[in-house]
């Protein structure tokens, strides 16, 4: 019986590659709305981050979620998306 292939995405922050059950999905569409996308099937473009206020807070710092999503994302909706992640990083405490 063969097993199953687990799927792995490349954390913006830290790097690490994990599967991509473990990460969260920031997602844009094409109208330029950026959101935390649960589901990991959200349209449009993606970028994968560890449940982790580190890892967030080092792509924010390398800038590596707007270079990534090819946008650009005010301070003000980085600080409601950090927010939002830290709703996730208590989910999984």
């Amino acid at each position: 019986m063969k097993t199953k292939k687990i799927p792995m995405r490349r954390c913006v922050g830290c790097l690490e590659s994990k599967p991509k059950r473990e990460l969260i999905r920031i997602a844009a569409d094409k109208d330029g709305h950026v959101s935390i996308d649960p589901t990991g099937k959200a349209p449009g473009r993606g970028v994968y981050l560890c449940p982790k206020q580190e890892c967030f807070a080092l792509a924010r710092k390398k800038k590596a979620i707007k270079r990534s999503l090819e946008i650009e994302i005010s301070e003000e909706r980085l600080d409601e998306l950090f927010d939002e992640l830290r709703e996730y990083e208590k989910k999984d405490s």
